[in-house]
C-alpha cells in the first residue's frame, strides 16, 4: 500500500490550440508557461520518465508540484532497463488484465503477440496512434504518463513448451486464512498492467491491447482501478486508500542502497533464469474492503487497527508521518501505544527479517451488491525480486494476527514474472521466447 509521488496543484484553464489541434509551443499558459516549458517542467519533476538504459522515477516520496495543464505531457519511456509501470508514481487510472493463450496457440503465437503488444505499447506511450485500426479515443491527449507492463504466469510456460525456463519463484503462492479466491479471476498465462493520468488514455491502451490479442489469446479477467488525480491536493502528499488511511508511508525508496536488490532480479542471479535479468515479480491481489464494518469504528479505533493517525499518517507513538515508529512506547497504563496486532507494526521490515516489497496499487469500486454492500477495495500490486522473501513472508505474518484482517477479504490472486525492459529493436520477453 504505497506512498507514491503524485504531483499536485490547483486546476488551471486550458491553453489555446493551433490549427492542428495541438498547443502551440510558444503559447503561454495562464501562469505564463509555454508548452515547451511545461514539457521541461514535466521532465524535471519525474513526469517525463525513462532514459536509455534505465528508468527514471521515484515512487515513495512526493515530487515537486507541477501545473495541472502539464499532466498530459508526461511521458514514460518504453525501451528502459526495467519495464515501465514499476518505479513510476501512482497513476490516476489503471487497468489490470490477464489473458490465456487460445487453444492451439504456443510459443510461435506468443512471440508474435508480444511483438505486437510491445510495438503498440511503445507507440501509445509516446502519444502516437496505434499502427492499425486506432480508435481515436486518445486523439486529443498527450501521453499522460501512460505505462504498459507485461508479465508471464506459471501456466504460460507449459502452454509454450518452455517449462525448463520457468522460474522457481513462480511456484504457486501458499493458501492464507484471509483468502476467498475466485479462480476465474486469478492467475492467467499473460498479465498486462496499464496506468495513465488520464482515463481515456488508459482505456485507449486497454482497447488496443485487447484488439492486438486477436485469435492468439482471450481475456481471462479484467479489473479497473483509480487513484487521486495529480493536482487534486494543495501540495504533494501520500495517497489515501478507500478506508481514508494514508497508505504507503514506508514503501521502499529508489534512493535506498538496497532498493534494486529487494525489487529487481540481478543480472548475475544464480537462482533465476537469465531472461529475468533486471525483471521483477508482481503479486496481484484483489482485496475487498468491508467498508460498512470499517466505517462503524470510531476514528480512534481505526487508528488502533492501523497503528497510525488517520489525519496525517504519523505513528501512534508520535512525531510526523516519517518519524520512526517507537514499538516499545507505552501509555500511562503500561499498554503499548502501537498495539501488538496493528497493521503498521506487523508489516515493518524489521519485524519480518528485512522482507520488503514495493507496493503500487489502485483503488477500485465495482458497484453495490444486491444486499447494498459496496464492492470496493484495493487492486494490490507489489513488486519484489523474490515473492517468497517479499510478499509471502509478510502475508504469513499478517495471517497470524493482523487487526486489519477482519475488515478485508482477498478475493483474487495472481503471481507473474515480469522480465526486464526491452532494448531498442527488441520486444518484451524476446530473450525468453527466442532463446
Amino acid at each position: 500500500m504505497p506512498d507514491q509521488s503524485i504531483p499536485q496543484s490547483r486546476p488551471e484553464a486550458r491553453p489555446p490550440v493551433d490549427a492542428a489541434g495541438g498547443v502551440p509551443s510558444d503559447t503561454p499558459s495562464p501562469d505564463g508557461l509555454t508548452r515547451r516549458r511545461l514539457l521541461g517542467t514535466a521532465g524535471a519533476t519525474g513526469l517525463a520518465l525513462g532514459a536509455a538504459g534505465g528508468a527514471v522515477g521515484y515512487t515513495a516520496a512526493p515530487s515537486q508540484a507541477t501545473p495541472l495543464s502539464s499532466i498530459g505531457a508526461g511521458e514514460a519511456m518504453f525501451h528502459v532497463k526495467h519495464q515501465p509501470g514499476i518505479t513510476q508514481g501512482l497513476q490516476a487510472r489503471g487497468h489490470l488484465v490477464a489473458f490465456d493463450l487460445a487453444a492451439g496457440a504456443g510459443r510461435k503465437e506468443a512471440a508474435a503477440l508480444l511483438r505486437r503488444w510491445s510495438e503498440t505499447a511503445r507507440r501509445l506511450m509516446a502519444g502516437e496512434a496505434a499502427a492499425t485500426d486506432d480508435t481515436d479515443v486518445a486523439r486529443d491527449a498527450g501521453p499522460s504518463s501512460l505505462t504498459v507492463t507485461f508479465g508471464f504466469g506459471n501456466s504460460f510456460f507449459t502452454r509454450t513448451g518452455l517449462e525448463k525456463q520457468r522460474p522457481v519463484a513462480l511456484d504457486p503462492l501458499p493458501d492464507f486464512s484471509s483468502d476467498h479466491l475466485d479462480k476465474a479471476r486469478s492467475n492467467g498465462d499473460l498479465w498486462v498492467q496499464i496506468g495513465a493520468d488520464d482515463a481515456l488514455v488508459a482505456f485507449h491502451a486497454l482497447r488496443a491491447i485487447q484488439k492486438d490479442a486477436g485469435k492468439a489469446a482471450k481475456v481471462r479477467w479484467q479489473m479497473n482501478g483509480f487513484n487521486r488525480t495529480p493536482g487534486a491536493t494543495a501540495h504533494p502528499m501520500t495517497a489515501r486508500n478507500l478506508m481514508g488511511q494514508m497508505d504507503g508511508t514506508r514503501n521502499p525508496k529508489p534512493a535506498d542502497s538496497d532498493f534494486d536488490q529487494r525489487i529487481f532480479v540481478p543480472s548475475d542471479s544464480t537462482k533465476d533464469p537469465a531472461w529475468m535479468a533486471d525483471g521483477s515479480y508482481a503479486v496481484v491481489r484483489r482485496i475487498r474492503m468491508l467498508l460498512d464494518d470499517w466505517e462503524k469504528l470510531s476514528v480512534k479505533a481505526q487508528e488502533q487497527v492501523i497503528g497510525r493517525r488517520k489525519s496525517d499518517g504519523a505513528a501512534l507513538s508520535g512525531g510526523t508521518e516519517t518519524t520512526a515508529m517507537d514499538l516499545e512506547k507505552t501509555d500511562t497504563n503500561g499498554d503499548l501505544v502501537v498495539p501488538i496486532n496493528a497493521h503498521a507494526r506487523i508489516t515493518r521490515p524489521d519485524q519480518n527479517g528485512g522482507a520488503a516489497m514495493l507496493r503500487r496499487p489502485f483503488s477500485y469500486h465495482d458497484g453495490i451488491d444486491p444486499d447494498g454492500i459496496p464492492d470496493a477495495g484495493l487492486l494490490f500490486v507489489c513488486w519484489q525480486a523474490d515473492p517468497l522473501r517479499g510478499f509471502v513472508t509478510v502475508q504469513r505474518k499478517l495471517d497470524r494476527g493482523d487487526a486489519l484482517s477482519q475488515y478485508i477479504r482477498h478475493e483474487s490472486s495472481g503471481l507473474f514474472a515480469v522480465p526486464g525492459g526491452a532494448a531498442q529493436g527488441e520486444y518484451v520477453g524476446q530473450r525468453l521466447l527466442e532463446a
